[in-house]
């Protein structure tokens, strides 16, 4: 049995909130920058530019990616070989957003009732899913995420008859909607089967995969390049000023499901696609 104090877990949470707050993963900005190679519209190309000189330049001066930082949005994996010591393990992940984001100058977003709307000014409670696994390890992923995409997210409730048909249909409308709302280039989350909720988890995490693996499933990798496809086709483009790179990557992840049922979410974001990665 392997022991670990919450003062370890806190201390890395912070760090994880302004690491992942001030510098894009290098997949994200290696995509980036392929798309304005790539890219064939004048105003297109200009966007993808000032979206690579703001990457360096919050890099540099160790300012935000983005001004909204986010909601914390954590993922979890606890070795059911592990021993945490010290304070409550979601008060002590609670405490390291609430040092992160004072001492990183990250902005404070958000509200502690969702009617009320008063601001928590610490940007606490994070979202946090948990995963109990084998080994002694405690593996947590932060993805901080801005509410200009995630608003653009869906959930659908489709039949089993829709099929893969319906499912496309469905990501390709959530897009289409979203239109340049979302900010985009954009990386498409997907989830499919589960129940309601499990779909939407999913598709969550499908956004923190690395944008240059697709899927393991070779049916589920096919769907995510014809979707990518389509969704550069439709002409929003960088910005939704009109262009070819509308979305960076189409992530699908799959679970079983009821006979009864096909859920599908799709899970918007913007370019600012920040996650980070720890293993303690």
């Amino acid at each position: 049995m392997r022991t670990i104090h919450t003062n370890d877990i806190i201390k890395n949470v912070k760090e994880m909130c302004i690491e992942a707050n001030l510098h894009l993963s290098k997949d994200m900005a290696d995509a980036i920058k392929s798309a304005k190679e790539s890219e064939t519209g004048e105003l297109g190309q200009q966007i993808l530019g000032q979206l690579l000189e703001n990457m360096e330049i919050a890099g540099k001066e160790e300012i935000p990616i983005c001004q909204d930082t986010g909601m914390a949005v954590f993922f979890i994996k606890v070795g059911q070989d592990l021993h945490i010591e010290g304070m409550n393990l979601t008060d002590a992940v609670n405490e390291g957003v609430r040092q992160g984001y004072e001492e990183g100058y990250l902005r404070k977003s958000v509200v502690s009732d969702p009617l009320l709307r008063e601001n928590t000014k610490d940007n606490t409670p994070a979202v946090i899913h948990y995963d109990i696994v084998s080994g002694d390890k405690l593996e947590i992923l932060i993805a901080p995420k801005g509410f200009g995409s995630e608003n653009m997210s869906r959930v659908f409730m489709l039949k089993p008859a829709d099929g893969a048909e319906g499912v496309k249909e469905a990501v390709l409308q959530a897009v289409m909607d979203a239109g340049p709302n979302a900010c985009p280039p954009v990386v498409v989350g997907v989830g499919i089967g589960g129940d309601f909720e499990k779909a939407a988890i999913m598709a969550k995490k499908a956004l923190t995969r690395n944008v240059k693996e697709g899927s393991d499933l070779p049916h589920i990798r096919e769907m995510e390049k014809e979707l990518l496809t389509k969704i550069n086709d439709s002409g929003i483009g960088p910005g939704g000023l009109g262009g070819k790179t509308t979305a960076i990557a189409v992530n699908i992840e799959t679970y079983a499901t009821h006979i009864a049922g096909l859920p599908v979410a799709v899970n918007m974001c913007c370019h600012v696609n920040r996650h980070v990665t720890r293993i303690l």
